[in-house]
């Protein structure tokens, strides 16, 4: 079922290498929706590309943990050796790349205090790796379990799981514009209508457990241990409905929140709270993010073979992508506002309303393309390229 080349799964390669593009897309739309008091969006078209630029590659980050648990998940050796190897792989290069974000935007000094309690708000995509982590250390308490799960079982797991992507919709539905709480460092925080077994004392209610990236953990070792090979009719018949559902849930509650702010007039913008709140539709632990995420893993699994292309670009893409992750918002940032200064902004740049999709693309495959050979050159460095990146 699964073509491997020197023990690697195939199509896992392409699948993290497309994980990481999705990663500079999504960040590369951020100027369009993130800007002046903290939320802004500048005209109608910009809102209607956001919502689908931005949302298409939203299972991105559920990719990497479906990818690591496949791999990985049950562990078939000791705790302390599986966490002495991911020490190795994960925590160096995040230390390093911690360190290099401190001191390279906003106030050194303080940026390393705050090292200390959390990653650098500068470089909000670090937070990926402490929910890695905290994924990493759930693996060998489960693997007893995971090696004796029955396919029934597995999927009761699952249903629950799916289940709870649906709670955050809940809370809109019954607790309306729930109001946002600005903590220290402020970045907000939407305050949650609570729901069965919640309460202003206790955030775990019935739900908690089994909801979030848990599931993708579930969902790798699902994959692996039950599903066989499929033919190309079956993977369409089931990845294109669960797509266009999981795009059409993000696509629609986005635009629904951005339409309810702006009353029908651009531009529209506010404090950061604010995009924080039209982003709700399309977080991590929702139902569209979810069921986008399984289409793509019932797409690539249909990648069973490599060729020249596998072994010159995606195997060394694919190896150095982790350090592409911690990395790449160092040159992505350069890049998008340079496109930015050169064509303009929205429809009165130099491509009228195609301004805006041409310098979300552009800069996205420039700056993976661009970052993708500086990691994969570093990581061939003697002795320190692997444990930078």
């Amino acid at each position: 079922m699964i073509e491997t080349t020197d023990k690697r799964a195939v199509w896992i390669d392409w699948l993290r290498v497309f994980a990481c593009f999705l990663v500079f897309v999504t960040h590369c739309c951020e100027p369009f929706y993130l800007g002046g008091e903290g939320s802004l969006i500048l005209t109608r078209s910009d809102a209607l590309w956001v919502s689908v630029l931005n949302v298409i590659p939203r299972a991105c980050v559920a990719l990497f943990v479906v990818a690591s648990s496949y791999l990985q998940f049950p562990l078939h050796y000791p705790a302390s050796v599986f966490f002495k190897k991911r020490a190795a792989r994960i925590l160096v290069p995040f230390i390093v790349w911690s360190l290099v974000y401190a001191l390279v935007w906003g106030n050194p000094v303080q940026n390393l205090k705050d090292l200390a309690l959390n990653f650098n708000y500068a470089a909000g995509h670090m937070w990926f790796v402490y929910m890695l982590c905290g994924v990493y250390l759930l693996m060998p308490m489960l693997s007893p379990w995971a090696e004796k799960v029955g396919k029934k079982e597995l999927q009761f797991y699952l249903a629950l799981w799916l289940l709870s992507t649906a709670v955050p919709f809940v809370r809109q539905w019954f607790g309306g514009a729930a109001p946002v709480i600005y903590g220290p460092s402020g970045i907000p925080n939407a305050a949650k209508y609570p729901l069965w077994g919640e309460a202003s004392w206790n955030a775990y209610g019935f739900f908690y457990y089994i909801s979030g990236f848990a599931g993708y953990l579930l969902l790798g070792l699902y994959f692996r241990r039950f599903v066989g090979e499929l033919s190309w009719k079956k993977t369409l018949a089931l990845a294109l409905p669960l797509f266009a559902a999981g795009f059409s849930i993000c696509h629609f509650g986005f635009l629904g929140r951005v339409w309810a702010d702006c009353d029908g007039t651009f531009p529209v913008g506010g404090p950061v709270g604010m995009a924080a709140l039209w982003e709700g539709p399309w977080l991590n632990d929702t139902a569209g993010v979810a069921l986008m995420t399984i289409s793509w893993i019932l797409l690539f699994r249909k990648i069973g073979s490599g060729g020249s292309f596998y072994r010159c670009v995606v195997l060394p893409v694919s190896k150095a992508g982790y350090g592409m992750y911690l990395s790449h918002l160092l040159l992505l940032g350069a890049v998008s506002g340079w496109l930015r200064n050169l064509l303009g902004l929205g429809e009165d740049g130099v491509m009228g309303v195609w301004t805006t999709p041409f310098q979300i693309l552009a800069s996205s495959v420039i700056s993976f393309a661009a970052v993708a050979l500086l990691c994969v050159a570093v990581r061939k460095i003697p002795k320190i390229g692997k444990w930078i990146i």
